[in-house]
């Protein structure tokens, strides 16, 4: 009997789209996992909230407390989503033993963070990292890197060169590189009196950080427009990264899809990055009004980021994809999956459509012919080629992914009150 794929997959042969080719393709594309879904974003290191403007929203049972629980949620997630994957951590998340006790974030250290590699060998995943500049003591009136008191900058700049040299380790351990980036909430609520100083120190602060070259590790600045409570500016902006990210030190700017204005288009900056840059580091995220960092949806701007990965020359291999979100009103494992699904799903949506005509019919200036081949496309048996590379994998398919998720919860929940 003649299979739902195999017909989609005649489907798409006649526009000259091999779907066996684009499945191999996709499954081989990494995507970052973030470990702080699982947690509300709290880590381990610190008694306290947060700070620099991040907030989670919620309070679902089922919370992860520990390295262990941390872990096995992830695990239970991750085997619902096809593909290759990594996890990114925080600083926050160190393991801290009776061997290994607790230290301050300047004082961490790779011991701290084998728990993380054996268990991430064990499984298959790469590991990407962060300092964790934010909900500590040392930040000084939501300052870091760029404040004027010089034992606070001095701290962070010590935490930022811990992280680093982890990271070299982390590589070094797991035969791999490792993406190093580094966000600072740092700005002010009012109108500024001098924004020249501030991002001044910020340029000297990670200048003194990039100082010492790892060859495993991928260095990059996160830049954002504006936080809570920083409402007037934010010092790390991307016109700051992105002019720091174009002189020598060899650090990439890596762009948030919640860190800019709501009317931005993300998707469109991809292009002139990758004319210049041999790296573009992504954070997926899906922002409603502002940096909210809701759970990523299959929806248009991370479809449209998708198209600019899957067919911008090169950007398949230059373009390292990482997401950010966290939601504590919903299950996490349950946000985890479907949020790492629908990026999976929307590279495999971009890889299956006629871009080599879509871009004939553009520079030959045929405009109503490529609208209406895209919009063709939009109807083509997508789903089946999705249900299929899902089934591959040993992934459920799209209905059947609560039912597990409700299954887990039912068995971890007794644990967790």
């Amino acid at each position: 009997m003649t299979t739902m794929y195999e017909l989609a997959k005649e489907e798409y042969a006649a526009l000259g789209i091999d779907t066996e080719a684009v499945v191999a393709k996709l499954a081989g594309k990494p995507i970052s996992v973030h470990c702080w879904q699982g947690d509300d974003v709290l880590g381990f290191d610190q008694v306290g909230g947060l700070s620099g403007g991040i907030q989670t929203t919620g309070n679902y049972p089922g919370r992860a407390r520990s390295f262990e629980e941390l872990t096995a949620d992830f695990e239970a997630a991750m085997a619902l989503v096809p593909g290759a994957k990594r996890i990114n951590l925080h600083a926050s998340y160190a393991v801290f033993t009776d061997e290994n006790p607790w230290v301050d974030r300047d004082a961490l250290e790779y011991k701290h963070f084998e728990p993380w590699v054996a268990w991430a060998r064990e499984h298959g995943f790469g590991i990407d990292f962060n300092p964790t500049i934010f909900g500590h003591p040392m930040m000084n009136n939501e300052l870091s890197l760029s404040s004027p008191d010089a034992a606070t900058r001095d701290f962070w700049i010590r935490h930022c060169k811990a992280c680093r040299k982890i990271s070299q380790q982390i590589a070094e351990a797991l035969d791999d590189e490792t993406l190093c980036n580094i966000w600072i909430p740092d700005g002010l609520k009012d109108v500024p009196a001098d924004r020249y100083g501030l991002r001044e120190r910020l340029r000297d602060s990670l200048d003194a950080i990039y100082a010492e070259k790892y060859d495993r590790v991928i260095d990059s600045c996160e830049s954002k427009v504006f936080g809570i409570g920083l409402e007037s500016m934010t010092v790390g902006s991307n016109e700051f990264y992105l002019a720091y990210a174009a002189t020598p030190p060899g650090v990439y700017d890596l762009l948030d899809l919640g860190h800019f204005h709501p009317t931005e288009n993300v998707a469109d900056k991809l292009s002139a990055l990758l004319l210049f840059f041999d790296k573009v580091p992504l954070h997926v995220t899906r922002p409603i009004r502002w940096d909210s960092d809701h759970v990523v949806l299959f929806d248009d701007p991370v479809k449209e980021m998708a198209m600019e990965v899957a067919h911008c020359p090169g950007a398949w291999e230059k373009v390292i994809i990482g997401l950010d979100f966290f939601d504590a009103s919903i299950n996490r494992v349950g946000a985890w999956a479907i949020g790492t699904r629908a990026m999976e799903k929307s590279l495999l949506y971009a890889l299956l459509q006629p871009a080599a005509q879509l871009k004939e019919m553009q520079d030959t200036y045929r405009f109503t012919e490529k609208m209406a081949l895209a919009e063709q496309a939009k109807s083509m048996p997508f789903g089946a080629v999705w249900d299929e590379y899902c089934r591959r994998a040993g992934c459920p398919t799209d209905g059947e992914v609560y039912p597990l998720v409700a299954a887990y919860e039912a068995k971890i929940l007794p644990t967790r009150q």
